[in-house]
């Protein structure tokens, strides 16, 4: 038998070409909630973090349905293997894919196809709000549908994918979830081209990176990992007469994961990067428990304390020697580079790191005192490295010649050093000893 389509009436079609929408104000959220409890079967809901808020409304501006929009399910098996993103990439992008958790059309206001046409108006204009509101896109779209309650035509109608049932889990707390025993149909739509090969990508594009800026690193590696780790660290010499949970070989071994991971703003980012730590990573990395078996997260003025009273040399060591495990040791063909780098937050001393390029093998590191500068550091910093035939770069702030003499006669390295205006004379012999260099590109 042939299906019988549908045609609105006159009122009704004009209902679905004039329908309109537009974004909540904060002071009709009570009357979203309020139409929530009384019409949808899931009730009111409360979210937290970024979420959008909106309202469809009819030509004299009556209220005809509402929609809300938050964040994404952390864990959800089918959404994750359709994008194709690791555990590591859906953590740290999750912000570009939401979740539709309520589409409501008031009973007395709705008509046929009135939910495809509010749900292609809204999907249309979502990413761009999303962006106005929090500063960036959302990829793509997600939402369940109760099969004992509804087919999800409204769904399909508009072209998202059902990618089949969920396992039945929900979550009743920040990181607890219970299992109800009542999967959902689980749909998903993209909103622009490619928007998964853009999620799964190695590299987010400058337009989208951001998103992973602002959420807080982790620790990556595994237990198995962290134990050699701490175990390169337990020959740096303990500087304190008394120790409690924290020896000082964990406190280094838990700064090196988190350097690892991103962090680098100091005791403060250790701190909060220590209590993301699962209680076996603090095990591993030689924390001590307490009495009743947990095992803390070291605090700000703990990781004060250790990194000025640690001494440096042996850290170096420490450092040289697990980077030689790993990754064996440095090519004798590279270029040395020594680069110095100042505090960006806060006081401090500068250092003066060496390493090689392109490889970019860690060699060694000194402390810049604040009554000197790079100079004479630098000189102190040759003595520790192997150099002898190998190219040296420094920046302009070393064309000394008690520097060039240096590596060339003490340690037998050949020297690229920097020339600019600020020695005339040297910058003078140079341009007329050797031919003019073309630019490398056009002004």
């Amino acid at each position: 038998m042939a299906k019988t389509k549908i045609c609105p009436i006159p009122e009704q079609q004009q209902l679905l070409d004039e329908v309109q929408l537009r974004l909540a104000d904060p002071q009709e959220l009570p009357r979203v909630q309020s139409l929530l409890r009384r019409h949808h079967y899931l009730g009111t809901l409360r979210p937290v973090g970024e979420r959008l808020v909106y309202i469809a409304v009819d030509p004299p501006g009556q209220w005809v349905g509402v929609l809300i929009f938050c964040a994404a399910a952390k864990h959800l098996r089918h959404r994750d293997q359709w994008i194709g993103w690791t555990h590591e990439q859906r953590r740290r992008r999750l912000a570009l894919v939401v979740n539709n958790a309520r589409f409501l059309l008031l009973p007395h206001r709705t008509v046929p196809n009135l939910g495809s046409r509010v749900l292609k108006l809204v999907l249309a204009r979502l990413s761009a709000d999303w962006q106005s509101q929090y500063g960036h896109p959302v990829l793509a779209v997600e939402s369940f549908v109760d099969p004992e309650q509804f087919c999800g035509t409204v769904y399909t109608a508009n072209g998202w994918q059902e990618l089949g049932l969920t396992d039945g889990w929900g979550r009743c707390g920040r990181d607890y979830y219970v299992k109800h025993g009542k999967p959902k149909r689980l749909f998903v739509k993209e909103l622009c081209p490619h928007a998964r090969r853009s999620l799964q990508a190695a590299q987010l594009k400058p337009a989208l990176a951001q998103v992973e800026a602002k959420v807080a690193p982790r620790c990556t590696q595994k237990v198995a990992q962290l134990r050699p780790l701490r175990e390169h660290f337990q020959q740096v010499p303990e500087y304190r007469t008394r120790v409690e949970s924290y020896p000082l070989w964990s406190l280094l071994a838990l700064a090196v994961c988190a350097l690892v991971s991103g962090v680098a703003r100091g005791p403060k980012a250790l701190a909060a990067f220590a209590k993301t730590l699962s209680q076996s990573q603090r095990r591993a990395l030689g924390i001590r428990p307490r009495a009743n078996g947990w095992y803390p997260a070291p605090s700000q003025p703990t990781f004060s304390r250790a990194l000025q009273g640690v001494d440096p040399a042996a850290v170096d060591q420490a450092v040289l020697a697990f980077q030689a495990q790993v990754r064996g040791q440095p090519p004798k063909e590279e270029l040395v580079v020594l680069d110095g780098k100042e505090p960006k937050h806060g006081s401090g001393h500068g250092i003066l790191t060496a390493l090689t390029v392109p490889s970019q093998y860690y060699l060694g590191s000194a402390l810049v005192d604040q009554k000197t500068n790079e100079i004479p550091v630098a000189r102190q910093l040759f003595q520790k490295l192997d150099l002898a035939g190998r190219f040296v770069s420094l920046d302009a702030l070393h064309t000394q010649t008690e520097t060039g003499l240096d590596l060339v006669q003490e340690h037998g390295a050949h020297y690229l050093l920097t020339v600019k205006d600020n020695q005339p004379g040297i910058h003078a012999t140079i341009k007329k000893l050797l031919p003019e260099m073309p630019a490398a590109f056009p002004p």
